[in-house]
């Protein structure tokens, strides 16, 4: 869909959960942005009481869904996906603030051939100065180990070169509309954790190149949704661990990261939190080993 200006529709999806204070805040500086061509959608996944009311009274310009139940991160932009009409596809986290210009780096990167997604650079909202991801490094399948490019380090200009990359940030991923059509939209059987990285790996197999855009800069207010740990995290981490190496990695290079996983990360973890006490993350440890034996018995429970 092109406006009269020709520039693509860019449908921006943002998914809240128990957290309509932050998202309006998210919302304030979309409404200032200068790309004129978009469409916002917010989900709301579930939230109790439902946020949806509350989030359409103060942004009435954007259109916003309720989910009867929570979705996961996934499934509720997913949800967003459904309404979305736009050739380009902004995902974006509900903890995010941005500037007003930052979303023409990220269109004029997309356009060019052969992307399929690009992420901008961000910073921590409460230290702004300071860099959360310039780029990824590729995940050694066996350590199931990678690092964001410039994390906390001072931006002082060190990573100002746009570049493909190995895996856009969740945080803040454009996504162009053939990618989903070619491609499928996010697996949401992780409910949590590790969907961009399965989606980018399917992403490249499909041919296609993630970019890192740094033109354009966002700023995240990290880990306001789930806390820096947490068992729901401890058991999403580890049991996404495992299926994402079922899903993506093949041949002895997943024979040896699920080794790896079973003989040394896992035990590690598990002894760690036995040690300091850690109990109710010793028993999401368990939990997230255990449902990959019977899913429906093992699922999480808060």
């Amino acid at each position: 869909m092109i406006d009269l200006s020709g520039k693509p529709l860019v449908s921006i999806i943002t998914v809240n959960y128990n957290q309509a204070g932050v998202t309006n805040e998210l919302l304030r500086t979309l409404k200032e942005i200068t790309y004129t061509n978009t469409e916002v959608i917010v989900v709301d996944n579930g939230s109790k009481p439902n946020d949806a009311s509350e989030i359409a009274a103060y942004a009435p310009w954007a259109k916003v869904i309720a989910s009867s139940t929570n979705l996961g991160f996934a499934g509720g932009n997913n949800l967003g996906l459904a309404e979305a009409k736009g050739d380009m596809l902004l995902f974006i986290n509900n903890d995010v603030e941005v500037p007003a210009g930052f979303l023409e780096p990220l269109v004029e990167a997309a356009q060019q051939q052969g992307v399929g997604m690009v992420s901008p650079k961000i910073r921590f909202y409460h230290t702004p100065d300071t860099i959360q991801y310039a780029g990824s490094t590729p995940l050694n399948y066996i350590t199931m180990r990678n690092r964001a490019v410039g994390f906390a380090e001072k931006d002082l200009g060190q990573h100002d070169l746009p570049s493909e990359t190995a895996f856009a940030h969740g945080a803040a991923m454009l996504v162009v509309r053939e990618v989903v059509a070619n491609v499928g939209a996010m697996f949401d059987g992780y409910f949590l954790y590790y969907e961009e990285l399965d989606w980018c790996e399917r992403v490249k197999r499909a041919g296609y190149k993630i970019m890192y855009e740094p033109r354009s800069v966002v700023f995240h207010k990290e880990s306001i949704s789930t806390g820096k740990s947490s068992p729901l995290k401890t058991y999403y981490l580890n049991r996404n661990r495992l299926l994402f190496l079922k899903r993506n990695v093949h041949g002895l290079a997943k024979v040896l990261g699920i080794a790896y996983f079973l003989g040394v990360a896992f035990p590690k973890r598990l002894i760690q939190a036995a040690v300091t006490g850690q109990a109710q993350h010793r028993m999401a440890l368990q939990r997230a080993l255990l449902w990959h034996i019977n899913p429906k018995r093992y699922e999480y429970v808060a």
